[in-house]
């Protein structure tokens, strides 16, 4: 699908699962580079830009992950966009309702820079949607005591998963402070002026994403060792509590086995009370052990 924005002169296609004959005609319209039009087809690796004659080619990625294509070019402008497998999209809505604001400040450039900087504060709910699911993680950790197999399994399971999402968003966010940093240094003859205003703006949020990104990543490294310490710690209270219960039972087995002997000359088989007193001090034994172990919270 294509849809067309005009703004000032300057026309921004908005082309969301393309055909390979709306393509072809995108190709033959702006006379797009076959190099970067061949890459547009397939999902890029990472963030990156080619300066190009007549026009330059960047490729950036939504808040989540949604990969965006864009050619800028002297009065216009072209976004390709694909809805994958996964589910991840990019609404180009917000947008357009900004560029319209600018008027007749509108050009090339300033509409690349609305682009970069929408998908930039996307970053921020990605982050902000990772940062709940781990504290979600957390008070599971700490908060359900003498969880099951599965539960810790699934803990596991969770925990690595935010950490493969947060080095996804990693591979977005990162590489993009070097796109940022060529747009900048005025090394694409279309954006300047107020589209470098934007630009600057946009440059300072991506620091701070960045910044967020690494710290989440800490976190969960945090998160991972306090799982397996507080799985240590419940595997040391089950030790435990085997250790005092073994004990107990250690101390009767102890005392029937010594008079299970089968020697002649033992004075206490013949004693009458031989029998009671042999499992009073079994009883005896086994309550002070008892209260030995409870006193130290074992049992």
């Amino acid at each position: 699908m294509i849809v067309d924005h005009q703004f000032n002169g300057t026309k921004w296609t908005d082309v969301v699962d393309p055909t390979n004959e709306e393509l072809e005609e995108l190709d033959r319209t702006h006379g797009l580079s076959d190099r970067t039009f061949d890459e547009a087809r397939r999902r890029a690796a990472r963030p990156t830009m080619q300066r190009l004659v007549d026009h330059a080619y960047i490729v950036a990625f939504s808040g989540s992950l949604a990969e965006i294509d864009m050619y800028v070019g002297e009065g216009w402008f072209i976004t390709v966009r694909r809805h994958d497998e996964e589910g991840a999209e990019w609404d180009s809505s917000v947008a357009v309702a900004r560029v319209e604001r600018y008027g007749r400040a509108v050009n090339p450039g300033v509409i690349l820079a609305i682009v970069l900087e929408e998908l930039v504060d996307g970053y921020f709910d990605s982050t902000d949607t990772l940062e709940d699911h781990l504290e979600e993680i957390e008070d599971r950790i700490f908060g359900e005591p003498g969880q099951t197999n599965q539960a810790e399994q699934q803990v596991q399971a969770d925990l690595f998963g935010v950490r493969r999402e947060l080095l996804r968003l990693r591979r977005a966010v990162v590489p993009l402070r070097e796109v940022l940093s060529s747009l900048l240094r005025r090394e694409v003859a279309w954006v300047d002026g107020e589209a470098l205003v934007i630009i600057r703006d946009t440059f300072d949020k991506l620091l701070r994403a960045v910044d967020l990104v690494d710290e989440l990543r800490e976190l969960v490294g945090n998160a991972v060792d306090a799982h397996l310490a507080v799985m240590s710690n419940q595997m040391n209270a089950v030790m435990k509590q085997l250790t005092a219960w073994g004990s107990i039972v250690f101390g009767a087995t102890l005392i029937a086995g010594i008079y299970g002997m089968n020697f002649r000359h033992m004075p206490e088989v013949e004693w009458y009370l031989g029998y009671p007193f042999s499992l009073g001090m079994m009883a005896v034994l086994s309550f002070t052990l008892f209260r030995v172990f409870r006193r130290r919270d074992w049992l």
